[in-house]
């Protein structure tokens, strides 16, 4: 396998993870590679990107093309870390912490990567908040 600039980061970071692949051919979407590889969908990470305009309240989800050049790569199998610019803020939602294992896209559709939510949140640099159940507190080890 060929080595990925998401596989080479989190070597770079001494972060463990397996590699995981699947068809390429796979129709896109977190449902279907979850499918595939017999896996929860729930524990597919889903990086979502979003715009900030000149307020916390003009947020919208950002354009592809947009997505494209700030990142790197298209729509579908983004990573959640190695990429970010540092004035990024990335988020985790609180629940996915009780996960056993996590996947994120690896930059190339038929590829994701593998990893425990502590890995994770090693990787990306996320704060973790209570997207779900805002009554709920948020303790990270």
């Amino acid at each position: 396998m060929n080595k990925l600039p998401s596989h080479l980061y989190l070597d770079e970071h001494d972060i463990p993870y397996e590699p995981k692949s699947f068809s390429p051919d796979t129709e896109r979407g977190a449902a279907n590679f979850a499918h595939v590889i017999d896996f929860s969908e729930r524990q597919a990470v889903k990086t979502l990107i979003f715009q900030v305009d000149t307020g916390a309240r003009n947020i919208k989800m950002a354009d592809p093309d947009v997505i494209k050049e700030t990142t790197g790569y298209l729509i579908g199998s983004i990573p959640a870390f190695g990429w970010q610019p540092s004035e990024f803020r990335s988020f985790l939602e609180a629940s996915l912490i009780d996960e056993p294992i996590l996947g994120t896209g690896a930059g190339q559709w038929g590829e994701e990567i593998m990893m425990t939510p502590k890995n994770l949140i090693k990787a990306s640099n996320v704060i973790v908040v209570n997207l779900t159940d805002r009554e709920k507190s948020v303790s990270v080890e």
